[in-house]
């Protein structure tokens, strides 16, 4: 009797892993970017202080910094569908399970620590490791801006939508329609089943710690973690308190979604633009001017009154430079150590920026209701990104040796 031979399994094309991988990461991105809309009408219905609700997202943006270099790993380990799609499930019950949180605790529970998980193990952190195993090196860097681009179209998409959802529903029906929005990933992922192969040729076999201690001891790669602390400070501030600073500021919440959602639209360009200048000049030139011009946007902002045509642009000059520092810290991080180990390295440097999301959000609530003011936190952004900026022109952009060849 003959004995069918072993079938190898199918291939997915490259253009389908990127056109699902940049749905999914549109999705997740566009979920997340949702929660400054529910600042006020979550607080209102459940006495929550501006602090409480500031500290539920710092817990889930912590916890989703924390969760991503394990996430990263595993998905090196176990392949990217897997992860993705167990993530979205857990993803998708923290935002069901905030629309019962009255009591504080349930709501950090919910919305910080399941949605956190959710979004580390569904984010596009974990999409972009995807695309690192499967792009040639040479188009790595567009192909990672192209990720950045369509988790922005997805701020733009849902941002708007979250606020009819909320306007037609009521805030509790707009979550759960959102965690069904969500879900939708699951299928999406097996487009991006697959994880990281054997060891290359001249390639290091290193373990996770083993990698993690030769990364740290990269001084470049040190300054690109520090300054992307930064990085996550800025938009977790400005993606939780600006709808509420502009409501403070007379304006309506219609303008607080548009200027959330042209964020979103510019940083689609910004994001393009980000990943095809990364390929050509150096990238931590382009990530200092990025986070310059971040500061002197936000200065202006501030020094003219504000009024719907003043947030509308200050929304698009930011949208410019919004994500468009993730295809550049991913392309270097994975210029210095290889793809194999991009998903748990690009983990390690966002859970700085995951820290400083932490910050970020957190001391806006925590200042709101100490001064009634967000003032001090916008003058802090501001010279964090000056700061910010100084410390990305040392950085050298080249390989790192030993992760390249076993030391003797």
């Amino acid at each position: 009797m003959a004995v069918a031979a072993p079938t190898r399994p199918i291939a997915t094309p490259l253009a389908i892993i990127v056109v699902c991988g940049c749905i999914a990461a549109l999705i997740s991105f566009g979920g997340r970017s949702t929660f400054g809309l529910f600042t006020l009408p979550i607080s209102d219905d459940f006495g929550f202080s501006r602090e409480t609700y500031g500290l539920a997202m710092a817990i889930q943006n912590l916890v989703w910094g924390l969760a991503q270099p394990f996430a990263g790993g595993l998905a090196d380990r176990y392949g990217t569908g897997r992860v993705l799609a167990g993530g979205a499930i857990v993803y998708a019950a923290g935002m069901i399970g905030m629309t019962f949180a009255a009591d504080s605790g349930l709501f950090y529970l919910t919305a910080g620590v399941l949605v956190g998980i959710g979004i580390a193990t569904a984010s596009f952190g974990i999409i972009m490791a995807a695309f690192g195993r499967a792009v040639p090196p040479e188009r790595r860097s567009f192909i990672y801006g192209l990720a950045t681009a369509a988790s922005s179209m997805g701020q733009f998409v849902f941002a708007p939508l979250g606020q009819a959802f909320i306007n037609s529903f009521g805030w509790q029906m707009a979550l759960i329609y959102m965690a069904g929005l969500v879900l939708l990933i699951v299928p999406l992922a097996l487009a991006l089943r697959g994880k990281s192969e054997g060891v290359s040729e001249g390639e290091a076999d290193l373990k996770f710690m083993q990698a993690l201690a030769r990364a740290w001891g990269h001084g470049s790669y040190k300054l690109l973690v520090i300054g992307f602390f930064v990085c996550g400070f800025h938009l977790a501030f400005v993606t939780v308190h600006m709808p509420a600073y502009l409501v403070l500021c007379g304006l309506s919440p219609e303008v607080g979604s548009w200027t959330l959602a042209l964020i979103g639209l510019f940083n689609v360009v910004g994001s393009l633009l980000a990943g095809y200048l990364g390929g050509k000049l150096p990238k931590q030139i382009l990530l200092a001017s990025i986070y310059f011009t971040r500061a002197i946007a936000t200065a202006a902002f501030l020094l003219i009154p504000i009024s719907p045509a003043t947030a509308i642009i200050y929304g698009a000059v930011l949208g410019l430079v919004w994500l468009a520092t993730v295809p550049l810290t991913a392309g270097l991080v994975t210029l210095f150590f290889g793809p194999r180990y991009m998903g748990m390295l690009y983990g390690v440097a966002f859970l700085s920026h995951q820290v400083g999301s932490f910050v970020g959000v957190w001391l806006g609530g925590y200042v709101f209701d100490a001064t009634g003011s967000y003032d001090l936190v916008w003058y802090l952004g501001i010279l964090l990104g000056l700061m910010s900026a100084a410390i990305h022109l040392p950085i050298k952009e080249k390989s790192v040796d030993s992760f390249r060849t076993v030391p003797a």
